[in-house]
């Protein structure tokens, strides 16, 4: 019997319906000489520091350094405390049985690092010996599925992912565990004050950015604005400079030669500049992107899209949400044109679909050598039914970039006219000469949005036009917006650093903060945590929250660049790189913080209140 291991029931159900078993037992469904079993999710964990004999929470155990970690069955909190949960317990022995009947293994959990470790954790926990193959599919349509079973790998591929997959959960007990344990004790806390290698450097970007803003002290200054008439066409320039000093604005503000003064003629032009600009369509989503995407067009949090991509994966509609990788290779290109041909009766996109048919494609998003473990996130074919309104707009989204990557370059024609009248004018206006990309969902320009012209009429230079209107403008400048959902994903996929350019952010994407599967899961951690919470769009510290920070943002636990190095030092394992040496630098990095933090807490408890109001005053 060949036994067929899935991460989840749901996704052992289609796998089992594609080959046509439908026998169902208690755990398993069997038929056509296979056994599909599942996991819960991660049914095991590293167990906790009682299982080494760090029993209760003391300074004396600090750092907790097991030799050699355990695994141990998930928990559930009951009245009598933390309980195995029995569900999962009577799961593992119903698999335990099958691993024994088998001739075969076949591992279908989600085919990423974490996928691998639930599996892996299993495997060894129950002792099993037998070699095993690994399903690895970047879609569940039934054609994918048969597809990934005729080409099986061997397990061994993947020993390197699972190196990764276990360096990561070691390295977050033992940082998480030592650090959470310290803080709470040099506190003196009645509750769990927690902290982790990934979390608290989160936290850090948020408190930090919540602070800049709390003791932003706002600058005046002042800009001169002028209204010119051509031919009666009529469009306004600002001053080049700025001023700090009210009069001299002032005075350069008398000496503009406008109408109402009597100046027929009162702005030169000195220099016209107009350029076509092409610009190139977006890359395709990855996990990350589109839930910027989301939380910027519909307010949906990042755990929100991701539970909604994986409804649409489970449903067949779209390919693996998980991925971080934003292109596909020529295999998976070669199959675009029938997945656009299928979407020519798109209510909205039809139109788009259609004329894509009758250009080449554009392939900025096509590159084998950028493909991770999965391609960039795209729809599979199958026709959608009956989906909700927000799976209907999570879909359209990656529809809709699909057409917008592939689709044609938006070609504008940029113009600068400098006019002098007293002082130094520019006026800019931005014309779309072809639309391209933006056509599919009508996208209006970022850039143009700030813009004082949305379009300028035809002057030369020496020309001299009147000026109609003039005015001295006061202004203040501004703080950075607070983080919300799609502005803290974006900031965690470059360490905290502001790079606006997706390619160059992309090519940072492995020392970024967390992976696109974990980030969802990391914003709902610190809410948990009561360290933020969710006002409007905004992520805003409380006070528990700002106090942590006051203790930890000169530690190494803050810093979100180290963090980042580990991360890509994770993706290095991945590909063969050490394993002894990023764990003995963690264990070194343990000993670091779990004696800084033990120092440290000392009176934090009277910090910080124990609601979960946001920190005052609000901004």
């Amino acid at each position: 019997m060949k036994i067929v291991i899935a991460e989840k029931p749901s996704v052992a159900r289609e796998l089992a319906k594609v080959f046509g078993a439908t026998g169902k037992k208690d755990g398993y469904i069997e038929g056509k000489g296979y056994s599909f079993t599942w996991a819960f999710g991660h049914l095991l964990q590293l167990a906790p520091p009682q299982e080494y004999g760090f029993i209760g929470w003391r300074r004396q155990h600090l750092p907790m350094l097991p030799a050699k970690f355990k695994l141990g069955i998930r928990k559930i909190k009951t009245k009598d405390g933390l309980v195995e949960d029995p569900g999962v317990r009577k799961q593992l022995d119903i698999i335990k049985k099958l691993f024994d009947e088998a001739t075969e293994i076949i591992v279908a959990t989600d085919a990423g690092r974490e996928g691998e470790l639930i599996f892996r954790y299993i495997y060894y926990f129950l002792k099993c010996k037998k070699p095993f193959k690994r399903l690895w599919i970047s879609s569940q349509t039934d054609e994918a599925i048969k597809e990934g079973f005729r080409n099986l790998k061997p397990g061994t591929d993947y020993d390197t992912l699972f190196n990764s997959a276990h360096c990561r959960s070691e390295s977050d007990w033992l940082v998480g565990m030592n650090a959470t344990q310290a803080l709470s004790i040099s506190a003196g806390a009645r509750s769990v004050l927690s902290l982790g290698r990934v979390q608290t450097p989160t936290l850090a970007m948020i408190c930090s950015r919540f602070l800049e803003i709390k003791n932003f002290v706002p600058q005046l200054y002042y800009q001169l604005a002028i209204q010119l008439d051509k031919d009666g066409q009529l469009f306004r320039a600002v001053s080049v400079n700025n001023f700090d000093k009210k009069e001299e604005a002032e005075e350069l503000f008398a000496r503009i030669e406008d109408a109402a003064s009597g100046f027929p003629n009162g702005g030169k032009i000195l220099t016209v500049e107009a350029k076509p600009r092409k610009e190139p369509p977006p890359l395709l989503h990855d996990l990350s992107s589109l839930q910027q995407e989301a939380n910027k067009k519909k307010g949906f949090t990042a755990d929100q899209t991701l539970n909604l991509l994986q409804g649409l994966y489970e449903s067949k509609l779209v390919t693996y949400p998980r991925t971080g990788s934003r292109y596909i290779g020529d295999d998976v290109f070669a199959g675009v044109p029938n997945l656009i041909d299928k979407l020519t009766t798109h209510k909205d996109f039809g139109k788009q679909a259609e004329f894509l048919k009758t250009v080449a494609l554009n392939k900025r998003s096509v590159n084998a050598k950028k493909v991770t473990d999965h391609h960039a996130i795209l729809p599979t074919g199958e026709s959608p039914y009956q989906l909700t309104g927000d799976k209907q707009a999570i879909y359209d989204m990656v529809v809709g970039r699909m057409l917008e990557a592939f689709h044609q370059e938006c070609v504008k024609e940029i113009t600068k006219i400098t006019i002098e009248s007293g002082s130094v004018f520019m006026a800019n206006g931005t014309v779309i000469r072809s639309a391209g990309w933006r056509s599919v969902f009508n996208d209006t320009d970022e850039d143009k949005k700030d813009e004082e012209n949305p379009s300028l009429p035809k002057v030369k230079k020496g020309e001299e036009l009147p000026i109609v209107n003039k005015a001295l403008l006061e202004k203040q400048t501004k703080p950075k917006p607070l983080y919300n959902e799609a502005s803290l994903l974006k900031a965690l996929e470059t360490s905290g650093k502001d790079i606006e350019d997706e390619e160059l952010r992309y090519a940072m994407k492995d020392s970024g903060l967390g992976t696109p599967a974990t980030r969802a899961a990391i914003i709902e951690t610190l809410i948990n945590r009561e360290y933020i919470i969710r006002e409007k769009r905004n992520l805003v510290p409380t006070n528990k929250g700002l106090a942590v920070y006051d203790v930890v943002k000169d530690k190494k636990i803050a810093q979100a660049e180290l963090t980042g190095q580990w991360e890509k030092r994770l993706e290095e394992i991945r590909s063969g790189a050490s394993v002894i040496d990023f764990k003995a630098e963690i264990t070194d990095y343990t000993r670091t913080i779990t004696n800084e933090l033990l120092l440290a807490g000392a009176g934090l408890a009277e910090k910080f209140s124990s609601d979960k109001q946001p920190a005052q005053p609000k901004v």
